[in-house]
């Protein structure tokens, strides 16, 4: 019983939030975060990290955007394929209780379940994955990356897409799974890299 009104409690604080973040909107901003959020204008930074990671690896740079894309694969079917079947929370801009109340600058969303934020669990895994593997580049490339994964987050609140309790948990799960798979491109590294001498 404790627990149910706990959860509603939590539930009721999110959509609290989540109202008083989306209202905080001016009209030149909203061509800035559909753009934020789409993600293609970033191409620029992620060439950047690209380049960083070939400086620092070499010929060997291909290893970590294998393991980056294991990670991205492994955040996003954990919050698109396993949290967001089993919580079934609706979208906010799918929340019949918000009708008339929300700022949608992008209009519906194409899925109708938002926890947890892929956006959210990818970007930060991503951020958690290349800060540790940026070694020679800390620590701009940690406060880069880890910015770029909050305002893209960010963005999805403001289009009206999640609640800030989707976006935190994405965010947890993200760098949890960017974590993991860290350490285990480390032991990786250590025994092909070290047959490959």
């Amino acid at each position: 019983m404790y627990f149910c009104s706990l959860m509603n409690s939590l539930s009721n604080l999110d959509s609290d939030l989540f109202l008083y973040l989306n209202g905080l909107h001016v009209g030149w901003m909203d061509k800035v975060m559909v753009l934020i959020t789409d993600m293609w204008i970033w191409f620029p930074f992620y060439f950047l990290l690209i380049y960083w990671a070939a400086k620092q690896y070499g010929k060997r740079a291909w290893w970590v955007f294998l393991a980056l894309g294991v990670v991205v694969f492994c955040s996003d079917q954990l919050s698109s394929h396993v949290c967001k079947p089993y919580f079934q929370r609706l979208r906010p801009c799918f929340n019949e209780d918000f009708e008339g109340l929300l700022h949608l600058p992008k209009g519906l969303a194409g899925g109708r379940f938002s926890f947890t934020s892929s956006h959210a669990a990818n970007t930060f895994a991503i951020a958690t994955f290349l800060s540790a593997a940026l070694q020679k580049f800390r620590p701009w490339s940690a406060i880069l990356l880890f910015f770029w994964a909050l305002l893209s987050s960010y963005s999805r609140i403001y289009i009206g897409f999640h609640y800030p309790g989707d976006i935190v948990c994405g965010a947890i799960l993200g760098i949890l799974v960017g974590l993991v798979l860290w350490k285990v491109f480390q032991i990786v590294q250590k025994k092909v890299w070290k047959s490959e001498q």
